[in-house]
C-alpha cells in the first residue's frame, strides 16, 4: 500500500521564493500527498499569493516567528498523511520524487529517508546541505556523502545505493509520522540548523534507522534564510553543535570531549581573526556563552535521552578519526578518501 505524504514547507517573508519553488512541488506526480505552508506571521502577503494562485495548498499561519522548529513541529498537527516530509521554501523537486521515496520506504525499514540533494544552481553537483546523505565524525562535526566540510562533489553516481546514514537534512527529511512524535519532534532551543542532526541522533538510539534514497532528487537553493557568510549562522551552528553533542554523546569521558571541542573551536575563532573574519570570531565566542547558559537544560535532556536510550549507534556511521585532520592536514575532500 502506497504511503500518503505531508509535505511541510516553512516559511517567513518568504514569498519570492514560494513563487520561485512551490510549483515543482504542486506539480509532483503522485496520488496521495498535501502541501501545508507553515507561515511564521509574514507580512509580505504570503497567504494572499497561495491562496489565489494554489488553493489547493493548506495554508497554517502563526502568531509569530517561530523558526524552522518550531513552525514544523506546530504544523504536524494539521497534518494528515502517514509520512511527514520537512522541505525548505528554496527546494525544487523532480516529478516523480515521491514515487521514488515511497518506494524507499517500502523497500527498507527505515523510519527517516534523505532524497539525494542537488545544487539548484549547479545542478551537476551535490549540494551543500545534505547532498547525498550526512555523517559525523567522533567529535561530532557534520559531513556529507559528496560534501566535506566547504568541499562539494560533483554527482557522478558514486552514492547512489541506498545506505543508512547518520543524519538526514532538513532541507528534505522525510519521516514517518509515528515516529517523529515518540521522538518528541524537532528541539526547539535549536531554533535553527543541527535540529535535523539532533533528532536522527536520537532516533537511532532508541531504535529507528535512518536511509538515503538517491532514487529521489532535489535541487536545494541553499543560503536563502541565512547566507553561507552569515555570523548569525556560524553563531547557530557552534552553539548547536554543542547543544547536541551534549545532549546525545553517550561517551564516558564527555567533560573531556567537550573540552577538546571548545579548544578546537578557539582554534577555528583564531583562523577567522586570521582570515580577517571578526564577525565570525565573535560570533564563536557568542555561541560558547550561549552554550554555557544552556547548559544546565541540557545537561537535563541528556539525562532523560541516556535513560530512555536502548541502542547504540551501528558501526559505521560515525567516522571514527578527527574529520578537520583529515581535511585540512591530509587533504582528504571526499567521502571515498575517507575510508
Amino acid at each position: 500500500m502506497k504511503h500518503s505524504f505531508s509535505i511541510i514547507i516553512v516559511t517567513w517573508n518568504g514569498l519570492e521564493l514560494l513563487q520561485k519553488f512551490l510549483p515543482s512541488v504542486v506539480e509532483t506526480e503522485y496520488e496521495s500527498f498535501e502541501i501545508i505552508i507553515a507561515d511564521n506571521a509574514s507580512d509580505d502577503n504570503t497567504r494572499e499569493w497561495i491562496k489565489e494562485n494554489y488553493p489547493e495548498c493548506k495554508v497554517v499561519t502563526f502568531d509569530k516567528n517561530h523558526g524552522y522548529c518550531g513552525g514544523n513541529n506546530r504544523a504536524v498537527k494539521y497534518s494528515s498523511g502517514d509520512i511527514l516530509l520537512f522541505l525548505n521554501n528554496d527546494v525544487s523537486v523532480e516529478k516523480k520524487w515521491l514515487t521514488s521515496l515511497d518506494r524507499c520506504f517500502q523497500e527498507s525499514d527505515a523510519d527517516i529517508l534523505q532524497p539525494k540533494i542537488r545544487s539548484y544552481n549547479q545542478p551537476d553537483s551535490f549540494e551543500y546541505a545534505g547532498a547525498a546523505g550526512g555523517m559525523i565524525d567522533k567529535m561530532a562535526y557534520p559531513f556529507c556523502k559528496g560534501r566535506i566540510f566547504d568541499h562539494v562533489e560533483k554527482d557522478r553516481g558514486q552514492y547512489d545505493t541506498p545506505s543508512p546514514i547518520f543524519w538526514a537534512s532538513g532541507a528534505a527529511l522525510a519521516i514517518r509520522k509515528k515516529a517523529f512524535q515518540q521522538l518528541g519532534k524537532f528541539d526547539e532551543d535549536f531554533e535553527f540548523h543541527m535540529e535535523e542532526i539532533d533528532l536522527c541522533w536520537r532516533a537511532w538510539k532508541n531504535g529507528y534507522k535512518v536511509q538515503s534514497c538517491p532514487e529521489s532528487v532535489v535541487y536545494h537553493l541553499g543560503g536563502a534564510s541565512l547566507p553561507m557568510d552569515s555570523s548569525r549562522k556560524v553563531y547557530y551552528n557552534y552553539r548547536n553543535s554543542l547543544l547536541m553533542m551534549t545532549k546525545n554523546s553517550s561517551s564516558g569521558i564527555l567533560a573531556l570531549k567537550i573540552f577538546f571541542r571548545l579548544v578546537l573551536d578557539g582554534i577555528a575563532g583564531v583562523r577567522a581573526l586570521i582570515l580577517k573574519q571578526p564577525g565570525a570570531t565573535w560570533a564563536i565566542i557568542r555561541a560558547h556563552f550561549a552554550y554555557y547558559l544552556r547548559l544546565p537544560k541540557t545537561l537535563k535532556k541528556r539525562k532523560i535521552i541516556q535513560s530512555a536510550s536502548k541502542h547504540t549507534i551501528p558501526k559505521g556511521l560515525v567516522y571514527p578519526k578527527l574529520l578537520i585532520v583529515q581535511a585540512f592536514l591530509r587533504g582528504k575532500k571526499r567521502y571515498q578518501d575517507l575510508n
